[in-house]
């Protein structure tokens, strides 16, 4: 791997106080971000309108690399899951989703990627195929950044596809890893997506997710942009959680929760509350009134997913019927939830899991 900085790991001001040692005039700075985040660039001799003196300095100086699609799975729905590789040999996921009027109440033209933030996972969510095979490493910003950029240059080659269409309108930073443990290398990625001079995706347009790590929540509170906050809850009470996210222990419910209320009092924005139903964990009726308290009390919207099946794992997802009617109790009682419908349930989309997959078919069968 390359220890030059990685051209998409930088801010404006970091590019800007580079050109000045370069002494290269700063009208050039457009056209190197126009090469790198609209016509996403692989490679330093793309940039024909750059004289090639600058090119060499820039080659010199920073990195460009970008990973490798290892393979990408197509839903029945629409649904695209990404393998990529990275420098290291290690695997990320991204998701793909399609519209969904019950997915964060976007507009029927809208697609959404999903993020990862890490290779692997420390949390160790009894039900998550993310971390099944342990936490390697964060990812760093140019490795986050760049998901949403080999996306889109994916979806270039397809039919009918012009260089400068884009594709991604929404961000939710919910896929492998816990986003607020590489809280740093998170927060610079997402400005620099956000910038109209980087990836030009509105900072309302991006929810970040997490288990429950309470101080950087508060922490998110204090960040200028108003990005939106997901709470991956699964369970009402702290019985429930602690049996499935060992987070739960480091930072129960009530920790949590006045990390939210503070959350709320600083951005007055809406919080999602995610909510995997479990068959026989955390779908029975009894769970409904301790999640309605909960959502009442943070003006919370409630996200109902049933789950997808890991192999290796003991969940299952409840019946159709079983997840309706937990859905009519929560409206009965005033909240507002919504039931995601199938969105790539037949590609492995649980977090991690064609990573997994993958990673285990390259090693072979264990010895007896």
């Amino acid at each position: 791997m390359s220890d030059k900085p990685h051209i998409r790991s930088l801010l404006l001001e970091e590019i800007e106080s580079q050109f000045q040692i370069f002494e290269e005039p700063k009208y050039r700075i457009p056209q190197l971000l126009n090469w790198v985040y609209v016509k996403r660039a692989k490679d330093w001799e793309e940039m024909t309108n750059l004289p090639k003196s600058l090119r060499t300095k820039l080659a010199e100086t920073f990195a460009i690399s970008t990973f490798e699609l290892e393979t990408r799975q197509g839903s029945r729905d629409t649904t695209q899951k990404f393998l990529w590789k990275l420098e290291d040999q290690q695997f990320i996921e991204s998701v793909l989703i399609p519209a969904n009027p019950s997915l964060y109440g976007e507009a029927s033209d809208r697609h959404t990627l999903c993020v990862s933030t890490q290779v692997g996972c420390a949390y160790g969510c009894k039900f998550c195929a993310s971390g099944l095979e342990g936490y390697k490493r964060n990812l760093k910003v140019h490795e986050i950044v760049d998901q949403i950029l080999c996306v889109e240059r994916w979806n270039q080659t397809q039919p009918g596809q012009k260089p400068e269409d884009r594709l991604i309108n929404n961000l939710v930073i919910m896929g492998m890893g816990e986003p607020l443990a590489n809280y740093d290398n998170l927060l610079k990625a997402l400005k620099i997506l956000n910038a109209p001079w980087g990836g030009g995706i509105g900072a309302r347009k991006i929810t970040i997710s997490t288990s429950g790590l309470a101080p950087q929540i508060r922490k998110l509170a204090e960040e200028t942009l108003q990005f939106r906050l997901a709470i991956s809850l699964h369970g009402a009470t702290d019985v429930v959680r602690n049996k499935i996210m060992p987070v739960n222990k480091k930072h129960p419910l009530g920790e949590l929760a006045l990390a939210c209320d503070y959350y709320q009092e600083k951005k007055g924005r809406m919080i999602t509350l995610e909510y995997i139903l479990i068959a026989g964990i955390n779908e029975s009726l009894d769970q409904v009134n301790p999640l309605a308290n909960l959502a009442h009390r943070l003006h919370a919207k409630v996200n109902l997913i049933p789950y997808n099946k890991v192999e290796g794992l003991p969940w299952e997802r409840p019946t159709e019927e079983v997840q309706e009617d937990f859905l009519m109790a929560l409206e009965k009682r005033g909240v507002t939830a919504t039931l995601r419908r199938e969105k790539g349930h037949d590609i492995d989309a649980a977090c991690g899991q064609l990573r997994l997959k993958t990673e285990r078919a390259l090693r072979g069968p264990i010895p007896a």
